[in-house]
Order: structure tokens, then C-alpha cells, then sequence
């Protein structure tokens, strides 16, 4: 029987999209993605995605694609490339229905009012706005001002995202970002202030000089700012991949072990204090909308992660932004200067994407409800799966899934370990493994 703590160090991806971004090529350009926006039918409702690629500073832990600026100048050319983006794809999609729309980054607030109002303003114009379930936000707490929480407010912001990763004081200098508790308590005062009552927490185990007991108490402080959300991520250390990390100490770092009881030590945390699990990484306030998905089977998992998002399309704007469409995924140039360049020159920014086969939409299927229920009856999904479900015994022998005939069910303490069941799953896998981050 493997070690559990050798399973945690596999290396696995998180799952938010399959097949993953390591596999788009560009054999997906402007053309088809164009063609694809065209071929969604008339009563398809969306879902938009607004990726910011600029902070004030990096923090260390960073993975997402983001730089550091200080001038107004790239920010304003970039929001207005933003504006010509929403134009262009707005006039391959006609006008249609948005459910949810989500800003991201990056910190995208470093925008300011006038562009967030301006970008808003031009989504209005150009889709239906009338059935928007959610309108959501990305921010830093170190910024947040009153004439921003106020401008928010007044674009329909009805949900904040605040990174908070954690509360000790040594972990935040070993990350380079120093927010105390009163400040984010502030900033959430801020935005209730203005009548934004939704909040979600993100925290994070195994950074630097962490313990198992500031995760846990970061989690408690966490709960006392009553968030209806927290996410629970694992510090991806990928500094081949992200050269700033290259900053932190690897010695500093927890081990498998460590960064294990950290996860338990937070979730146990959270759990007492009244949140409910939610998938692999998420926990909600039991009458969250969140858990309720969670309780019916109908959660969902795309780039942001969790959510009750159910339009038939996601549709990413900026910067390195991902859309997804019932005939595959389509990806905008990552670097800034090539997404600025081809919004100027009049084209849709695609540079790479990956057109589903039918296996893909299978086998993504099988992926997204493990992800999301921590179960699956394969009876009821086409396909013979008997090598996956052979190569997932070692992880029942070892107690983190239950397997009965063709029946998978990942057990409470599997729940660490969900994204390397999902794993058996990826056709694709093998030949990317070490790409991607530890299970836990």
C-alpha cells in the first residue's frame, strides 16, 4: 500500500477545464472561434469573463497571469482594447443573455471607477443584462477605497472575491503581502457599506513558514468576518513556470505531511464553525446558493473554479483569457503585448484553443462530476472504463475512494486526494504529469 503522503506529492492538474491548457494548440485561431460564436443557438445564455493582467505589486505566491504596473498609461490603452474586445465578439454573438459576469486577474479593480463604469457600461450596451444571476469581483483588501467600493456598487457588483492566503504575520512577509485582519475586516466593512452583502475568502496552506496552527487560525479569523464562502487552495509551487517564486525559500516550505494536516487542520476549522465542504476546496454557509448546488448535483467547475454557472458558454475577454463553447476551448494571447496588438489590428485575440472530441466531452463529463459530487455511477455515462477503474485501486487500498463495480465514491478522508481520482480519467495526463502542481 503507497504511502498517503506519497500520493500527495503526485503531480496533477486542478481540473478546472479538461482536456488542460498545456494541450491547446494553434490549430484553434481567430476563425474558429469566430465560427463558434456564430454557431451557438439563438436562446444560449453566457457567461463573460474579464481577465485584468496588472497588479500594483506581485506577491510571491502568485500563479496567475498578472504583472506589476504603476502607470496610468498601459492601463488605459489595455482598458481600451477591453471595450474594442467586447465590440468585436459582440458583433459575432448578436445580443444575447448574460448570467454571470466575472472580473479577474490580476487585481482588475486597479481599472479605477471611470474604466469599471465605462467597460460595464459597454456590456450593457452590447448584451442582455435583464437576467444576471451574478456579478462578481476579484480584489485586493490593501486597495479598496470607499470611492471604489461605491463605484462597484453602482455597476451591479453583487459578490467580492478577497485574497487573503493567510493572517500570520511571518507567512505574510515570506509572501511580500502584508494585510492585516483589521484591514480586511475593513475592506469587507467597506463593501457592506454599499450594500454588497456577498463575500467570499480565499486562503491558502503550504506557504512558506506556515504551520499547521496559522492555518488553522487563519481559518478562524476567516469565519469571523462571516464570508458566505471561503476556498481553501494549495500554494502551487512552480517556479519553472513562474519565475518570481523563485523568491521564496523552497526550504521553507511545508512537506506533503505538513501541507496534509494543514488542509485538515483548516477544513476541521471551518467545519466547526458551521461551513459546509464543497468539492474539493471550497467551503459555504450551509444556505449559500453554493451548497445548495452542491446538495442537488447540480455544482458546476470552470476556470473560476466552483460555481452554480450553468450558461452554455463562457466567454473570456482579455488578456490570456480562456472561452469555452459547446465545440471546444479558445484562448486569447497570454502575452499582453500580443492581445494588444491584435485587438488594434481589428482581429478576435485567439492564438490557441482545443476543438472537443467526442471522447473529450465523455470523459470531461465523468471529471467534472467527480470534481464536483465526489461521485459517479459510470453505468450512466458511455464507455468502458474498467483500466481506469483498475488503476484507481491502490487509491481504494489506501482508503481514498470507494469503488463498487462500476459505482466510484471518494470517501471523507479521500477528499484531499479528489483531483488524482479525476485524474485516472485524463487520456492525456502522462505525458504532462510533471506540468502541473502536487494533489495536495
Amino acid at each position: 500500500m503507497r504511502s498517503i503522503y506519497a500520493l500527495a506529492e503526485r503531480n496533477v492538474p486542478r481540473y478546472t477545464s479538461y482536456p488542460t491548457a498545456p494541450h491547446f494548440s494553434d490549430a484553434v485561431g481567430p476563425e474558429a472561434y469566430a465560427h463558434w460564436l456564430g454557431a451557438l443557438t439563438p436562446d444560449a445564455d453566457l457567461s463573460l469573463y474579464i481577465h485584468v493582467p496588472y497588479c500594483t505589486d506581485i506577491c510571491l505566491y502568485c500563479g496567475c497571469h498578472t504583472k506589476a504596473v504603476r502607470r496610468r498609461g498601459p492601463i488605459d490603452r489595455y482598458a481600451e482594447r477591453l471595450v474594442g474586445e467586447i465590440e468585436q465578439v459582440a458583433q459575432a454573438l448578436g445580443r444575447r443573455r448574460v448570467t454571470h459576469l466575472h472580473w479577474g486577474g490580476g487585481t482588475p479593480s486597479i481599472l479605477g471607477p471611470e474604466w469599471l463604469t465605462a467597460i460595464a457600461d459597454r456590456i450593457g450596451a452590447a448584451f442582455d443584462l435583464s437576467t444576471l444571476v451574478e456579478h462578481a469581483i476579484e480584489l485586493d483588501p490593501r486597495h479598496l477605497s470607499a470611492e471604489l467600493a461605491g463605484a462597484l456598487a453602482e455597476i451591479g457588483v453583487n459578490r467580492a472575491s478577497l485574497g487573503v492566503q493567510d493572517f500570520a504575520p511571518q507567512v505574510q512577509k515570506a509572501i511580500g503581502r502584508i494585510q492585516p485582519f483589521a484591514q480586511v475586516g475593513r475592506a469587507i466593512g467597506a463593501l457592506h457599506g454599499v450594500g454588497i452583502e456577498n463575500i467570499n475568502i480565499d486562503l491558502m496552506y503550504g506557504l512558506p513558514h506556515q504551520s499547521i496552527e496559522d492555518a488553522a487560525e487563519s481559518a478562524r479569523l476567516a469565519a469571523l468576518l462571516s464570508p458566505q464562502r471561503i476556498a481553501l487552495f494549495g500554494f502551487a509551487y512552480v517556479p519553472w513556470f513562474k519565475t518570481h517564486q523563485k523568491l521564496i525559500e523552497a526550504d521553507a516550505l511545508p512537506g506533503a505531511a505538513e501541507r496534509l494536516e494543514q488542509a485538515r487542520a483548516a477544513a476541521d476549522t471551518l467545519a466547526s464553525l458551521g461551513y459546509v465542504a464543497v468539492g474539493l476546496d471550497h467551503f459555504a454557509l450551509p444556505d449559500d446558493p453554493l451548497a445548495e448546488a452542491a446538495r442537488r448535483g447540480s455544482l458546476h467547475r470552470n476556470f473560476q473554479g466552483y460555481t452554480v454557472d450553468d450558461a452554455e458558454a463562457l466567454i473570456g475577454l482579455g488578456a490570456s483569457a480562456i472561452s469555452r463553447l459547446p465545440q471546444g476551448f479558445a484562448q486569447n494571447a497570454v502575452d499582453v503585448a500580443g492581445y494588444l496588438r491584435n485587438i488594434e489590428a481589428g482581429r478576435l485575440a485567439t492564438v490557441k484553443g482545443y476543438a472537443f472530441t467526442p471522447e473529450d466531452k465523455r470523459r470531461a463529463a465523468v471529471i467534472e462530476r467527480l470534481m464536483c459530487d465526489l461521485a459517479i455511477d459510470l453505468d450512466e455515462v458511455p464507455g468502458d472504463y474498467s483500466a481506469e477503474i483498475a488503476a484507481l485501486q491502490p487509491l481504494a487500498e489506501n482508503g481514498v475512494v470507494a469503488i463498487d463495480g462500476r459505482r466510484l465514491a471518494i470517501t471523507e478522508q479521500g477528499r484531499p486526494f479528489l483531483r488524482l481520482v479525476a485524474a485516472a480519467f485524463d487520456a492525456y495526463l502522462p505525458a504532462n504529469a510533471a506540468r502541473h502542481s502536487a494533489a495536495v
